[in-house]
């Protein structure tokens, strides 16, 4: 065979291979996730390392990889029409083509054939390997990208300025790079995850419950003030010891003469507990703490890094007047994020939604009407300044009381337990079964 068709038809490989390697790295350093990155560096992955410097310049590489799938698909053009002629010119010499009717011919079938390898195997095929396998493609291909990127830098730095001074004539200005992902983002993200089996239904709740965290406030997950057990602070040992073995909490707060809106501080029962058993008597007074309160509209960061920062697990909540709103523990605040928390003697507690039927649920008063709104679908209409469902019947019904029923939203409403003007249970019958 002639040397130099055979140079030109391995040049014609070398291309069609060059033009893959580049359409591979520009999809898959675009596809690769940065958090994988980040962890593979973490490893003491060295090709990671290279990885993370390419796609902190993104922009720059990816002019790279442009201009390299440029150059040789011009080199194709430039080197397959004469190369396929060649081919084929003894073959239409044996068939006796005339010569004006071979150049045509060869120029057809070397436009097809090179078309065809250009896109299949120089664009199509890496492109799908690099969606597939964007991190090992990107490990793999990041040290020949990035010193093609060094070599040709005066012409990248050429073209690429350039563009951005024909971009600023027209009035844009060069979009930089961002990496940083929006809240939204993140769950679309996380939901993804999910649904290709990265992480589990559980650790997908805890996320999620991260990010309605800073949505709620002190208000939102408080024991309200008729809840509240509070003890005097002139009970004697006796009587003191007495409460705590009937309401079996770790912690309460100490009202002067049973006020409470005049808390003192709290008791540990534990602390409580030892000092009995060691000294037989003891002075409550000694074991009460500080309590440290928020407003009702403190955000529960905020609640958090306060009470981790004073080393305390439970506040005082207060209302715009000063007066107790009710009380927030650790627990009320971690049950956010993880879900009901429960020990030995939670066993009676109910869940805040029961569904007793296909269109029945029953509803404790805490229930927040924009948890309702995620369920049901929900518009809880004239709720601006309320938070609970119980707060929104009792704004519906002024003299609220047990067994009253009405009819909004989409559902028949009925007040099933009170305590005082309280509202503890609530009964949602829907009249069309929610989407």
């Amino acid at each position: 065979m002639d040397p130099i068709l055979l140079l030109n038809l391995v040049l014609l490989v070398l291309l069609i291979a060059l033009t893959a390697v580049f359409v591979g790295s520009e999809f898959a350093v675009v596809k690769v996730r940065m958090s994988r990155i980040d962890q593979l560096i973490d490893e003491g992955n060295k090709k990671a390392v290279l990885v993370k410097k390419i796609t902190s310049d993104l922009d720059y590489y990816l002019s790279a990889c442009q201009l390299g799938i440029t150059v040789t698909a011009l080199g194709l053009g430039w080197l397959g029409e004469p190369t396929i002629e060649r081919l084929l010119h003894p073959l239409f010499e044996t068939l006796g083509v005339p010569a004006s009717a071979s150049t045509i011919i060869s120029f057809v079938l070397a436009f097809s054939l090179v078309t065809f390898l250009h896109v299949v195997i120089g664009e199509m095929a890496p492109k799908s390997l690099a969606l597939q396998f964007a991190e090992r493609m990107t490990l793999t291909l990041s040290p020949f990208l990035y010193w093609f990127g060094k070599i040709m830098y005066p012409f990248i730095f050429i073209l690429n300025g350039s563009a951005r001074i024909l971009l600023r004539v027209f009035g844009v200005e060069p979009a930089k790079e961002e990496q940083a992902h929006s809240e939204e983002e993140l769950k679309i993200i996380m939901a993804q995850s999910f649904q290709s089996g990265e992480i589990n239904q559980t650790e997908l709740s805890y996320m999620q419950n991260i990010f309605a965290f800073d949505e709620r406030s002190a208000k939102d997950v408080m024991i309200p003030r008729t809840q509240m057990i509070a003890f005097s602070d002139d009970l004697t040992n006796e009587e003191l010891l007495v409460e705590i073995r009937e309401h079996r909490f770790t912690r309460y707060p100490i009202a002067r003469d049973g006020d409470k809106d005049d808390l003192v501080g709290f008791i540990n029962a534990k602390e409580v507990l030892t000092h009995y058993a060691v000294n037989g008597q003891f002075e409550m007074s000694e074991l009460i703490h500080d309590l440290p309160y928020f407003h009702e509209t403190t955000p529960l960061q905020n609640a958090l890094v306060k009470m981790q920062k004073e080393r305390t697990h439970i506040a005082l909540v207060i209302d715009e007047y000063g007066g107790t709103s009710g009380l927030i523990t650790m627990e009320d605040i971690l049950e956010e994020i993880v879900g009901e928390i429960r020990d030995e003697f939670d066993e009676e507690e109910d869940e805040e939604i029961i569904k007793e039927s296909e269109t029945r649920y029953l509803l404790n008063g805490r229930v927040l009407l924009k948890d309702l709104e995620e369920r049901f679908g929900f518009t809880f209409e004239d709720s601006e300044d309320i938070d609970t469902i119980a707060g929104w019947i009792q704004h519906q019904l002024i003299e609220a009381e047990t067994g009253d029923q009405f009819i909004k939203e989409g559902c028949q409403w009925s007040i099933v337990e009170m305590e005082n003007h309280h509202i503890l249970k609530v009964a949602c019958d829907l009249l069309q079964k929610s989407s």
